[in-house]
C-alpha cells in the first residue's frame, strides 16, 4: 500500500467518498497561500496590495472575501454530512474553516485587536516577516499537495 492510500482507507466496510469539489477545496486554498511567495520577493508592494485590499473594501475584497467564505461553509457542511465515515483530513474544515470564517467576520466588523493583529502582519519592518509568510507558504504547499493526492485518488476510483 502506497503512504497516501492510508488516507482513504475503509472504516468498517464503510465506503467514504470524496466528492468532485473536495479536491479542489485543498487546491484553491494552496494556490490562495502560495500566492505569498510575492510577500518574500517584494515586502511593500505585497503588503500595500493587501493593506489596500482589505482598506478599500470594494469588489475584489467581496469577491475575494464570498469565495472563501462559500468554501468554508460548504466544507463545513460535508463534515457535518459525513460526521460518522469522515476522512481525517475533514476536519480541516472544521478548524481552518471555522477560523477563515472568524478571520472574515472580524475583518468585515472592523474588530479592532483583529485591525492591530493584521497591521503587524503586514508591517514591513517585522524581524517576524519572513517567519510569518513563510508559514503560510508552506500551509499552501501541503493544501495544494492534498488536493492534487485527493484528485488523483478520485479519478483512480
Amino acid at each position: 500500500m502506497v503512504w497516501y492510500e492510508k488516507l482513504y482507507e475503509r472504516s468498517n466496510d464503510t465506503v467514504k467518498k470524496i466528492y468532485a469539489w473536495e479536491p479542489w477545496f485543498f487546491i484553491v486554498f494552496g494556490l490562495f497561500h502560495l500566492h505569498r511567495v510575492w510577500a518574500l520577493l517584494d515586502k511593500e508592494s505585497y503588503a500595500a496590495f493587501w493593506m489596500g485590499i482589505l482598506n478599500s473594501k470594494g469588489a475584489a475584497y467581496f469577491l475575494i472575501m464570498g469565495v472563501l467564505a462559500a468554501l468554508c461553509v460548504t466544507g463545513i457542511i460535508a463534515f457535518f454530512k459525513n460526521r460518522k465515515q469522515n476522512f481525517w483530513w475533514r476536519w480541516v474544515y472544521i478548524f481552518g474553516g471555522g477560523y477563515v470564517l472568524f478571520d472574515l467576520f472580524a475583518i468585515a466588523a472592523g474588530l479592532k485587536l483583529w485591525s492591530r493583529l493584521l497591521q503587524l502582519m503586514f508591517d514591513t519592518a517585522s524581524p517576524y516577516w519572513n517567519a510569518v509568510w513563510s508559514f503560510f507558504i508552506v500551509l499552501g504547499g501541503l493544501s495544494f499537495s492534498l488536493g492534487v493526492i485527493m484528485l488523483y485518488e478520485r479519478k483512480q476510483k
